[in-house]
């Protein structure tokens, strides 16, 4: 369907709305990806898929009901609608969720994120199958049981019966592998990911090396002593860390009252070293987009400065609950139900040197296992399996596996030795922090 088609279909759904005296927005998404993986020396996968999907948030008299549809067929679209009617009969009432966005009319113009595609298709088949034998010719006993290659394209449409209309388009690129360890009875396995908006930016020889390499390095890992260590987190992850706690940080979790930090804006929460900012706009950064779900223009969100909660992310329904200013965080897919989401996250750099951060004796942790399934968000408590090294000074002297890493998200933020001068960014290109030393953490181990 073309984007002309697209848009009178907008037009037809919003126009039925009002037709109908309600209220509502609109959110079209359409897919585009193309994936290769590699096993054995042959191509394990090709596969190319698209997809569109509507949908539909209406409120009449204060009662809201979602509603979506994969077909833009006019028929489709009236039973759409017609199922987010009915359904708006019975939802309980809630005057805070309104269409809020008026007159809004963006499309994201960064140029980074439309790169054309020229690559041939025989250079992707050769990058994917690259990945799996550079892997393998490394050393004997090494496979790889995870690898591939994946570019896709994101149409995406927000619209309102208010006049709104914004448009967004991406195009990305990635691949990732995973290296797979085996020798004298004992396995280590380690991956890598590199995205980019070009596939020239794609560095497979990068994923190749680094996941061997860290394989390599755990193999002989042994759990360390149980005690209270000083933690350092690679950017992974650290980032995976803060992704199973993002929702501390959601309007939609204080108005649920899901999140502790639902009464504590304006108050510490973290060590005067810990800055905390969602930012819109990041060179090389893969969350980038110019409006939120609702039509509102992105915006920089400072979370926590020098250790103070400066506020929530909020979309429209959590701030007029709230009683505070939408900071354009609003996230709502298709098919989903209006919420909130940060664009990049990003700590900011500190004032100590990389030596300063690494002085001593610490642990680097490398990989988390099991995170969502061991944190819970209200009381912070964690606790979940890792690998990473017994470091002293900087260097590593020991690799370390089988160990338990436990704490509390909110007291850790609060019970920080240095945080470094130097960023760095995750696989993902979504978080971005220097490296930070925790006082202490609790290591189940020997």
């Amino acid at each position: 369907m073309s984007q002309e088609q697209l848009l009178k279909s907008v037009d037809y759904v919003l126009s039925k709305a009002k037709q109908h005296g309600v209220e509502a927005d609109v959110i079209v998404s359409r897919n585009s990806s193309f994936s290769l993986k590699a096993n054995q020396g042959q191509l394990d996968e090709y596969k190319v898929s698209s997809s569109q999907v509507m949908g539909v948030r209406v409120i009449k008299q204060a009662r809201v009901a979602t509603s979506y549809s994969e077909s833009l067929e006019p028929s489709s679209l009236d039973s759409m609608l017609a199922n987010a009617l009915e359904s708006a009969r019975f939802a309980k009432q809630d005057e805070h969720q309104t269409i809020a966005c008026i007159d809004s009319q963006i499309e994201t113009d960064v140029a980074e994120l439309a790169q054309q595609d020229t690559a041939s298709v025989d250079e992707k088949i050769e990058l994917a199958l690259g990945l799996e034998q550079n892997l393998v010719d490394k050393s004997e006993g090494v496979s790889s049981p995870y690898n591939g290659y994946s570019d896709g394209e994101v149409e995406l449409i927000v619209a309102n019966t208010k006049g709104s209309l914004c448009q967004h388009f991406e195009r990305s690129f990635s691949c990732y592998v995973y290296a797979l360890l085996e020798q004298n009875g004992k396995q280590a396995m380690a991956g890598k990911m590199s995205v980019g908006r070009r596939f020239t930016d794609l560095n497979p020889n990068l994923c190749v090396d680094e996941g061997y390499h860290l394989a390599q390095e755990l193999l002989d890992g042994a759990p360390v002593a149980t005690g209270n260590y000083s933690v350092v987190f690679t950017i992974n992850a650290l980032s995976s860390l803060f992704g199973v706690f993002g929702s501390a940080f959601s309007g939609v979790s204080a108005m649920k009252g899901v999140t502790p930090l639902a009464d504590k804006v304006g108050h510490k929460v973290a060590s005067e070293l810990i800055s905390l900012s969602d930012v819109a706009y990041m060179p090389s950064g893969m969350a980038i987009s110019g409006f939120d779900s609702e039509g509102f223009a992105t915006q920089d969100n400072i979370l926590i400065a020098n250790g103070e909660l400066k506020t929530l992310l909020h979309n429209s329904h959590s701030a007029s609950y709230s009683g505070v200013k939408s900071t354009a965080s609003a996230a709502r897919g298709a098919k989903s139900s209006l919420d909130v989401s940060a664009n990049h996250k990003v700590i900011a750099l500190g004032s100590s040197s990389l030596a300063e951060v690494q002085s001593g004796e610490y642990l680097e942790l490398v990989e988390l296992q099991g995170v969502h399934s061991g944190a819970d968000v209200v009381s912070g408590d964690f606790s979940f399996g890792a690998s990473g090294f017994l470091c002293r000074d900087g260097l590593r002297i020991q690799p370390v596996r089988g160990i338990t890493v436990a704490g509390n998200f909110y007291k850790m933020l609060a019970e920080v030795d240095a945080v470094g001068d130097t960023q760095i960014v995750n696989d993902s290109h979504t978080f971005f922090a220097p490296d930070i030393r925790f006082a202490r953490l609790s290591i189940g181990g020997k």
